[in-house]
């Protein structure tokens, strides 16, 4: 009889819970850097500043994927299996790359990173005014720590008829719907494309994943940061960027579209397409 052994290991619990707080961390930098720069930048430079701040979260994808091709390439035991003793090669389908290398090194990055974020200054001068004078500071001071701990409580109570409100609002409702849809394609993109790139052109895990970093992230991050500078040239208020934005995503549809057409032959995979013998 063949001896059966079902996988018993319980490590994913580990890589599932250090998902969810890198999550818990990462989740604030959007919605309070936003409204950070909101708050103390000039109508017409927040754009520009926008245009920055995700520019900057498309960089750290592309060069996670450079990471992760580096990875790749090097067998997932490195440092316990001799290069002697690896009989396959990185485009094997049995290959399996160093992938808990890069959660190693993007965690410790991510610990230097978060240090300068103690330093970070609780309110700014708002761009372009002076500094209030010292006597204003010291009368404002007071009423502003009785307004922190009612505010607290305040929020507390107030939280759900917000909510409500945000979910009877259609212009939100809307931008949340094409939110949902645009990164619903952009995740799938990013899952399925490394392994239709191994099917159909015989590429391995490791130039799948630098090819869909280097032509696709670049791209995006000129088009973030030409679209700030556009508005803030312009001064592009926020009707006349929906229209912008209408026509743009039209645009880009009908150029997704046109991918309908670029149809590869479908490989022969035994069992499937073609017989075993």
């Amino acid at each position: 009889t063949v001896c059966e052994k079902e996988p018993g290991s319980l490590l994913w619990i580990f890589v599932m819970v250090g998902n969810i707080v890198r999550g818990m961390g990462e989740t604030p930098i959007m919605p309070l850097g936003i409204s950070y720069l909101e708050d103390f930048a000039k109508a017409e430079n927040s754009p520009f500043y926008l245009a920055c701040l995700h520019t900057a979260t498309v960089v750290g994808p592309f060069l996670g994927l450079l990471l992760a091709s580096f990875c790749a390439e090097l067998f997932v035991d490195i440092g316990s299996v001799g290069a002697d003793e690896i009989t396959i090669t990185a485009t094997d389908a049995r290959w399996v790359g160093a992938w808990w290398l890069g959660i190693l090194i993007c965690a410790l990055l991510n610990l230097l990173v978060g240090i300068p974020f103690w330093f970070l200054p609780k309110s700014l001068v708002k761009e372009g005014e002076t500094d209030e004078p010292e006597e204003t500071k010291e009368k404002s001071v007071a009423p502003l720590q009785e307004n922190d701990k009612n505010g607290t409580k305040q929020t507390m109570y107030d939280f759900i008829p917000f909510l409500k409100a945000l979910f009877h609002n259609p212009v939100y409702m809307l931008f949340i719907c094409i939110t949902v849809l645009q990164f619903s394609a952009f995740d799938g993109m990013i899952s399925f494309m490394p392994k239709y790139l191994e099917q159909q052109f015989g590429k391995s895990a490791s130039d799948a994943i630098f090819l869909i970093g280097v032509y696709n992230l670049p791209v995006l991050c000129v088009g973030y940061f030409s679209g700030g500078l556009f508005m803030k040239k312009f001064k592009i208020n926020t009707y006349q960027a929906a229209n912008i934005a209408f026509w743009v995503s039209l645009l880009e549809y009908l150029l997704y579209f046109a991918a309908f057409w670029t149809i590869c032959d479908t490989s022969p995979v035994a069992g499937l397409t073609v017989s075993y013998q």
